[in-house]
């Protein structure tokens, strides 16, 4: 029986739940509208403003990890603790709390990854960027091709180096966004 993922160090954890991408999957979709089935229900009594569907599975086309990402608008700070804790009740790990913006995961285990995984980010209304990011990528072909061929070069290289990963690519998500917000603008 293998060490619990609290006992875990950093670098046991990123070993154990490396960077890995797949060919985009037809099924994410799905595995989305189970997970927001599930959160509606979880979080009914808190004050959802908006449930969706971001990151790269999101995305249409392209090469991703193969972890569905959802964020979650809530309405004030309170709520947005509220949901936290039901969330962790309901099974989901904690991964970040940076105040206004938690992050959980479900479908991490001690063996692995399990077959669904689903990273779950609580935001306050209006903090948004990913959905502008998700729907510029969905309407420029060539500059969601740009991303993944960036993802797929960072893949090896930072393959157990998750934090390492994502600074390799702000940049390139900083600039797509703010053309997006631009393009979109009041879109959210």
């Amino acid at each position: 029986m293998g060490k619990e993922l609290s006992d875990m160090t950093l670098e046991e954890l990123w070993e154990l739940f490396p960077i890995f991408l797949v060919e985009h999957d037809g099924t994410w979709r799905q595995q989305y509208e189970e997970i927001e089935g599930r959160l509606a229900k979880l979080l009914s009594d808190c004050s959802v403003e908006k449930i969706s569907h971001i990151g790269s599975t999101a995305a249409d086309g392209i090469w991703a990890k193969d972890i569905v990402d959802v964020m979650v608008e809530l309405s004030t700070q309170a709520e947005l603790e509220k949901a936290a804790e039901k969330l962790e009740h309901s099974g989901f790990t904690m991964m970040s709390d940076e105040g206004e913006r938690i992050s959980l995961n479900l479908g991490y285990t001690k063996d692995g990854f399990a077959e669904k995984v689903y990273h779950v980010h609580l935001r306050l209304v209006g903090d948004n960027d990913e959905l502008y990011f998700r729907d510029y990528l969905n309407a420029h072909l060539q500059t969601a091709r740009e991303y993944e061929a960036l993802k797929l070069r960072l893949w090896k290289e930072f393959e157990h180096d998750r934090n390492a990963y994502t600074e390799a690519k702000t940049e390139f998500i900083k600039d797509v966004t703010a053309k997006a917000r631009q393009e979109y603008a009041g879109r959210y």
